[in-house]
């Protein structure tokens, strides 16, 4: 499915959805790279991790849908950091409390997140909880580094904040917001962070943004 022509989001109309120029998919073959060499490495780090998350009863990975290259649909997966229910438990938060609402509209996330479960919280913290894309990424839905993809209901924020440059790039693992907005931006104010990067990426500047990403993961600012 291509959300760029999904009848029910009007609001991404005029959107440009081409992709960057052919001579970019040298990215996409240098990630399949790095992700294969580092696969004996991370593979059982992220089997330890997941039989830590089952233990509270729940599946140990999360897939959630995220719109990504193109406007294509994928699902972006994700060691589990939150209760089983827990898109029913956000709704009930936020209509409970008003000053949550507030910060989800303008975040769309929580600092405080009650949703969040004890080994998920240091999951988040660290970002271990990422590392499961690296199988996005040797699918093609992802790139080591790139945007940060968000989720269908997040499209009408982004499109109204003047952001269409995301669309032409594979999402990433890490990026220029990750690095320098983390979270202490406005979910919005990702339109600059992915227009600067769609236009000016290089091969050197992601691997400048990994080394600086693994400084950022050392400090455990993530929620």
């Amino acid at each position: 499915m291509f959300y760029g022509h999904h009848q029910d989001l009007d609001v991404a109309h005029g959107v440009d959805w081409s992709p960057r120029p052919a001579g970019y998919r040298g990215k996409q073959i240098f990630d399949t790279l790095l992700v294969l060499a580092a696969l004996p490495l991370l593979a059982p780090v992220i089997a330890v991790l997941w039989c830590l998350v089952k233990l509270d009863g729940g599946p140990g990975f999360f897939g959630h849908k995220r719109v990504g290259f193109g406007g294509r649909a994928f699902t972006c997966w994700k060691l589990r950091t939150m209760v089983p229910d827990a898109e029913r438990r956000l709704q009930a938060e936020l209509a409970a409390n008003r000053a949550l609402a507030q910060e989800w509209q303008r975040h769309q996330k929580l600092k405080n997140d009650p949703r969040v479960t004890r080994i998920g919280a240091f999951l988040r913290r660290s970002s271990l909880d990422e590392l499961p894309q690296i199988w996005n990424v040797l699918m093609g839905d992802m790139s080591l580094v790139g945007p940060r993809p968000f989720t269908p209901d997040q499209l009408p924020l982004y499109v109204d904040a003047g952001g269409s440059s995301y669309f032409r790039v594979r999402p990433g693992i890490t990026g220029p917001w990750q690095v320098y907005g983390r979270n202490a931006t406005r979910f919005v104010e990702r339109v600059q962070f992915d227009d600067t990067y769609s236009h000016g990426g290089t091969l050197f500047g992601d691997i400048l943004l990994v080394a600086q990403t693994a400084k950022v993961v050392l400090k455990m600012t993530g929620q």
